[in-house]
């Protein structure tokens, strides 16, 4: 049984949101991996720009961000050089800087430092999952996706649990900004200009810009330095220090995408579950867990592509990519290539190698959460399994309108517990 076919004519718009929303457009990915790979996108919002769409041609261009950056943006959307400086994250840089801000923070996102959360995820999915359990047919991405990496988030920065459920709604607004269940100012609907400053375009960013100068006061009136906000705010090893702006933005980032890569994960993989029922009976086994969560994350692929601006000419494919072009790296369509992936639209837990691209790997800008999002799913998963004894799908999945985030935003499933 195949999990999830694409519906789209081979011939999607990339730069349309509306693309996007029954999923990615994976027939439209195909041809253009077998047909041309290097396909020159017409965007008749901004600057046109370079699809890439082979897993090879991705990972070999992640690795160098000498000539592709991240420096102009990593969104399709254009921005001024100012909009540039007012958003940007230690995202939208590259080495040293990237590097300089990145190892403040690489200890606490370091493997065996996430290991240490396994008995917090577990304690928090043995909190989550009756309650979602005991009603046999809900939406489960909103009463067990959701639910852990909100709280995960929580503990990681220091927040109250009272403040969660605002904390990601403002998340969602942000990050899925193109989707009138997440936002009443969906970018490329309405204008929003009067936010140009704020991340991704919203206003959600200036009320999380208000939240973080207030929570950092409240810690620091406590005498609270703990956690990773402390970390980026603690001079580097040339004494310097980040500015209010830019911590502020590297806040609302965590919010965004601390919250989204799990859950849209979470998502996918249960949705995968109802439609090869195998999957089950493969994790109940016990013997797919170091393989599993990777394969999972590799099918949600929840970041749809990155972007990069090209800093001189590069031939390639018979083309010239010309310094100052964007480039667009789909990491949708490398995680479904078939030079790479066998089998790639079904979701196989045992996947060995798996050299999937869902966290940026290969180059500096790799997921700094990963091993936090792999640790969730892994322990989600296992809760899940020895609770059920069937999942099915109990209506159509609902897909996040964004090219940019990958996600299941509503997903019906019926039950049964063990």
């Amino acid at each position: 049984m195949t999990v999830w076919t694409p519906h789209d004519d081979g011939h999607a718009d990339l730069t349309s949101h509306d693309a996007f929303e029954q999923g990615p457009p994976h027939n439209t990915f195909a041809r253009l991996r077998r047909e041309d790979p290097l396909h020159w996108t017409d965007y008749a919002d901004g600057q046109s720009f370079w699809s890439v769409t082979r897993h090879a041609d991705i990972e070999a261009m992640n690795r160098q961000p000498d000539v592709f950056s991240s420096a102009r943006g990593i969104r399709m959307e254009d921005q001024t050089y100012e909009e540039y400086l007012a958003r940007r994250t230690f995202q939208e840089t590259d080495p040293p800087d990237h590097t300089r801000v990145r190892r403040k923070l690489t200890r606490a996102f370091a493997k065996p430092t996430v290991a240490r959360f396994e008995e917090d995820i577990r304690a928090i999915c043995r909190d989550i999952l009756p309650g979602a359990l005991e009603h046999g047919t809900f939406d489960a991405t909103k009463l067990i996706a959701r639910e852990l990496p909100m709280r995960m988030l929580g503990r990681i920065m220091g927040t109250p649990d009272a403040d969660l459920p605002w904390l990601v709604q403002k998340g969602d607004a942000l990050i899925a900004n193109t989707d009138p269940d997440f936002t009443d100012h969906v970018m490329d609907k309405l204008d929003t200009d009067a936010f140009r400053m704020m991340p991704f375009n919203s206003p959600a960013g200036a009320e999380l810009y208000d939240y973080a100068r207030d929570l950092m006061a409240s810690k620091a009136a406590r005498g609270d330095t703990d956690g990773v906000l402390h970390l980026i705010l603690e001079p580097d090893e040339d004494g310097q220090t980040i500015s209010e702006t830019e911590f502020r933005n590297f806040f609302c980032l965590l919010v965004a995408a601390g919250n989204d890569t799990t859950r849209y994960s979470i998502a996918a993989g249960m949705q995968a579950m109802c439609h090869q029922p195998e999957l089950l009976g493969q994790m109940q086994a016990g013997g797919v867990w170091d393989t599993a969560p990777d394969e999972i994350i590799r099918w949600a692929t929840p970041a749809l592509y990155f972007r990069r601006t090209a800093t001189r000419d590069v031939e390639m494919h018979g083309k010239t990519i010309r310094e100052g072009d964007k480039v667009l790296y789909w990491f949708a369509s490398a995680n479904r290539d078939e030079a790479m992936f066998d089998d790639p639209f079904r979701v196989n837990l045992g996947r060995r190698p798996n050299r999937h691209l869902s966290f940026g790997q290969g180059g500096p800008h790799v997921c700094l959460g990963m091993w936090l999002a792999i640790l969730e799913v892994r322990v989600l998963f296992q809760e899940l399994a020895s609770r059920i004894t069937a999942i099915e799908a109990a209506g159509p999945h609902r897909f996040l309108r964004s090219n940019f985030v990958g996600g299941i935003k509503s997903l019906p499933v019926t039950v049964r517990r063990a």
